[in-house]
């Protein structure tokens, strides 16, 4: 119970101080939010969207699950997009990821971590369609970190294929899908080289990231 009052209390100081610094600052937020970005990145609570882009609050739409999963199932994860698509008019979508994400290591190592087993063994799919490639890796240090930047790549494309940004790419709207991988040893976001702002540059740019990847090695 003292944690959460910890928590209420430092809530408390925050709001002062944003209002101290701007006082029309949540004014503003009430009105309305009209972010350029959906970021789609890991639950990991070391990977804060707003905080590690150095963003104010109302500039960028979030969704994280385990491992930043685009699942074309997930009825959570393929609203997120529509709202931000069609709603908020989004310009750009990341799918974010982490090196060290333990989500992508359970599925490369095979341990079990419970329910999330099964959501997992889409990264675990990943791993499998990739698997020439992460065996040529003698390290698992590598390994580890090369299917954290393969289930990113493997994540655009599945936001790609949405029916949601398919849509929007056949009206003409201005959007675009970006593939990166964030450090937790620096801080430091990496572009993976997988954007995609149109059908028809997908077939090109996914080849392209994954030989990338492979050049690196």
């Amino acid at each position: 119970m003292n944690d959460l009052s910890d928590l209420l209390r430092r809530n408390k100081a925050w709001a002062e101080a944003m209002r101290t610094q701007d006082k029309d600052f949540f004014k503003r937020l009430s009105s309305q939010q009209a972010p350029k970005y959906l970021w789609i990145g890991c639950s990991d609570s070391r990977v804060p969207a707003n905080q590690i882009t150095d963003m104010q609050p109302g500039e960028v739409f979030v969704h994280r699950n385990v491992a930043n999963v685009v699942v074309h199932t997930d009825l959570n994860c393929l609203s997120a997009i529509q709202f931000a698509v069609d709603l908020l008019k989004v310009e750009h979508i990341m799918v974010v990821g982490h090196y060290g994400c333990s989500g992508v290591h359970a599925s490369l190592t095979g341990m079990r971590v419970g329910l999330a087993d099964n959501w997992l063994r889409h990264v675990g799919d990943v791993a499998q369609k990739h698997a020439a490639m992460l065996s040529a890796l003698e390290l698992d240090a590598l390994r580890h970190a090369r299917l954290c930047e393969l289930n990113v790549i493997e994540q655009v494309l599945n936001v790609c294929q949405t029916t949601i940004v398919e849509d929007a790419w056949s009206r003409g709207q201005s959007l675009s899908v970006h593939g990166w991988i964030y450090s937790l040893f620096d801080g430091r976001i990496t572009d993976l080289g997988m954007t995609v702002g149109a059908r028809e540059q997908l077939p090109v740019a996914y080849p392209a990231a994954l030989g990338r990847l492979t050049a690196r090695d």
